[in-house]
């Protein structure tokens, strides 16, 4: 962490819980609801915001509605009136030939080993799919074009987006390797917070641990 002070703020959010999430099945670039307890989840991240004095200058998240969706109830409990940007480079990565089927389909169609290569290793795709490289390759010039600049402007600004978009976004934020990342999972409903420099290190990070 750095030793310079603070001028900004960027906090991360996972999604609430979708229905695809909710049967365990891989959802990439399909584009499901929210279930209840996603919608709960979302308002438990407004609940833990509001209580650390969070008041949001700027919101993104990706283009798909369960992103859409859990920002629009974060700022509403919020009672922010920040305009949000969806953008589809902030978009979960692309599970090409996973995407819909449970984790026990996946596995006994390519093998469990296999598939957990492609959820976890930096570089692995699955078949038509984008590995978490090919995410980081999208999202973190839209991390630098439109989201760290705002938070070097001294605002605070959210973001709510997918596991594997915040997965690439951390690596940013923290300058961390494509082998230390291999071990990073986000939870639905997960909050990180950080504190962010004038030379754009982190200079602050409180993990929120969902409740």
């Amino acid at each position: 962490m750095s030793a310079q002070p603070i001028v900004g703020q960027i906090v991360l959010v996972r999604h609430g819980q979708s229905t695809l999430n909710a049967h365990n099945r891989f959802t990439g670039w399909s584009d499901p609801e929210l279930t209840e307890k996603g919608e709960a989840e979302a308002r438990s991240v407004a609940d833990r915001l509001a209580r650390m004095g969070v008041s949001v200058d700027a919101a993104f998240s990706s283009g798909f509605q369960r992103t859409v969706h859990s920002l629009e109830i974060i700022l509403a409990a919020l009672g922010s009136v920040t305009v949000p940007h969806a953008d589809m480079a902030l978009n979960e990565r692309s599970y090409g030939e996973l995407t819909g089927l449970d984790k026990a389909e996946a596995s006994a169609r390519f093998g469990a080993e296999q598939i957990q290569h492609w959820r976890r290793s930096y570089a692995g795709a699955p078949p038509g799919g984008e590995s978490l490289r090919d995410t980081v390759a999208r999202v973190v010039p839209y991390y630098l074009r439109a989201i760290l600049p705002r938070a070097l402007r001294g605002e605070t600004v959210l973001v709510v987006a997918h596991g594997n978009t915040l997965r690439a976004l951390v690596m940013a934020l923290e300058d961390i390797s494509p082998f230390a990342v291999q071990g990073l999972e986000i939870a639905t409903g997960e909050v990180l917070d950080y504190g962010v420099a004038a030379d754009a290190t982190v200079a602050r990070r409180h993990p929120l641990e969902t409740p």
